[in-house]
């Protein structure tokens, strides 16, 4: 098998692996196994078991598909299309648990082992980006098109509302009658324009 198509093979077996037993608990040499070729092929290929780990979430960051949820995200931030924007991040959040959920294990047992590489590695990808939707939605406030509202509080109300459907549905075996369409529409409007009515004054609760 020429090196780059064995190499794509150990990456999908490692995925695998990781997903199932994390970092600690899955061994090379099962990912060998699971592969179909010798353990010292493995070592071939990547120095480390850590190296192996490395390749897998880096291997994710490139993905053809990731590449166009971020060139979507910033079509709708250059519109100010705040709608466009916050539909964009739930719609990827659904995307990438129906597309491969293993990745999303991956990263919930890299959370549970107190795995820094892992840890380090969504820091990375996911910090950069946090931080443009805060200044996109900090100056969308400014500017008076949408109300002030911490602006990490809505990014992480759009974000959290998605992961914990996505798990639901995806991990949990949780049934839905709306499709990711619907969901995410649904989503935004709440976002956007919250459950109560202009016209109702909310109550507080008894303190």
């Amino acid at each position: 098998m020429p090196a780059p198509d064995r190499r794509r093979q150990l990456l999908e077996a490692a995925l695998e692996a990781f997903s199932r037993k994390g970092f600690e608990g899955a061994t090379t040499k099962e990912i060998a196994e699971a592969a179909g070729v010798t353990e010292g092929v493995v070592f071939r290929h990547f120095p480390s078991k850590q190296a192996l780990y490395a390749a897998v979430l880096e291997h994710q960051d490139e993905s053809r598909d990731m590449q166009e949820w971020l060139e979507r995200l910033q079509f709708h931030m250059d519109r100010n299309d705040d709608a466009g924007v916050l539909g964009t991040i739930a719609a990827g959040i659904l995307t990438s648990y129906r597309a491969d959920v293993r990745f999303e294990r991956l990263m919930l047992f890299a959370a549970l082992e107190g795995h820094e590489q892992g840890l380090a590695h969504h820091r990375r990808f996911a910090l950069p980006i946090f931080e443009r939707l805060q200044e996109y939605f900090t100056r969308r406030q400014q500017d008076g098109a949408l109300r002030g509202n911490n602006a990490a509080a809505v990014i992480t109300a759009i974000a959290g509302m998605s992961q914990y459907y996505a798990m639901m549905t995806q991990m949990f075996g949780y049934g839905s009658s709306l499709g990711d369409d619907e969901i995410v529409e649904a989503f935004t409007a709440i976002v956007l324009n919250g459950i109560v009515p202009c016209s109702v004054t909310p109550e507080k609760g008894n303190s």
